[in-house]
């Protein structure tokens, strides 16, 4: 029995000094804790005070009403005034198309019309380019084959490979004389086509900044109501018809 009550003792001072130690010890680790995270507390309750002061400051600060009534003036001004629409004017468009072609349509602020202007340019040069040199080719061409000297052949660059012309030469003439003819044709008919589009590039800008400030406002119309006519000879007899009026 002794040694039971002793064994008993022994269990229930070894479960107090456990109980003492490990509150000790979580004591120790919540206020470490506690130390650590102390500064980072104090910094934020610092910065939330000097936000409050700095908001207290602004709506206690006096407000400057001169100042805030320039700021509606402006605002209202800017809200009452529309835009100013740009308008161009015809002459100078017309100038600048004639000086530069696509200047007219730049100055009109229409940049889309400017890779069709210069498409249509550079259309015509490739057409002018390549038919020239194919006229000069068979220009070349024909006149070799209308001489007696035997050492100009130019002529045979067009023929197809190892082909002869002997006993068709008055067939090869004429063909050589209708393939000249008809690169010189299409060679004036590009320089023609370059020209006319330059001209339109100069209308177009013309046209367009005349018609800028057309009003297309929904205003126009066709009005038909009926009408009583009198031809101020006779002032018993009028004429009723139809009276048409175009509002524009």
């Amino acid at each position: 029995m002794k040694r039971i009550r002793l064994t008993y003792s022994t269990l229930i001072l070894t479960f107090l000094i456990q109980l003492v130690w490990g509150g000790s010890a979580t004591y120790a680790q919540n206020t470490q804790e506690q130390r650590k995270s102390a500064p980072r507390d104090s910094l934020v309750a610092d910065s939330l005070a000097r936000k409050n002061r700095q908001a207290a400051e602004e709506l206690t600060a006096p407000v400057d009403t001169a100042q805030l009534a320039l700021k509606t003036d402006s605002l209202q001004r800017e809200i009452s005034q529309p835009k100013k629409r740009f308008i161009p004017n015809s002459n100078r468009a017309t100038w600048l198309a004639m000086v530069f072609p696509g200047a007219g349509q730049i100055y009109n602020r229409k940049y889309w019309k400017l890779p069709i202007v210069y498409g249509g340019f550079v259309g015509c040069a490739y057409a002018l380019n390549w038919n020239n040199k194919m006229y000069k080719d068979y220009s070349q061409a024909y006149l070799d084959i209308m001489d007696d000297d035997p050492n100009t052949k130019s002529y045979e660059d067009f023929l197809p490979l190892n082909s002869s012309i002997s006993g068709q030469e008055e067939r090869f003439k004429e063909i050589f004389r209708k393939r000249k003819d008809i690169y010189r044709r299409q060679r004036d008919l590009s320089i023609f086509a370059f020209i006319g589009v330059y001209l339109l590039s100069v209308i177009d800008a013309y046209v367009d900044a005349e018609l800028s400030d057309f009003d297309i406002s929904k205003d126009i119309g066709l009005k038909v109501e009926p009408a009583i006519f009198n031809d101020g000879k006779s002032t018993n007899f009028n004429s009723v018809g139809l009276q048409c009026s175009l509002k524009f």
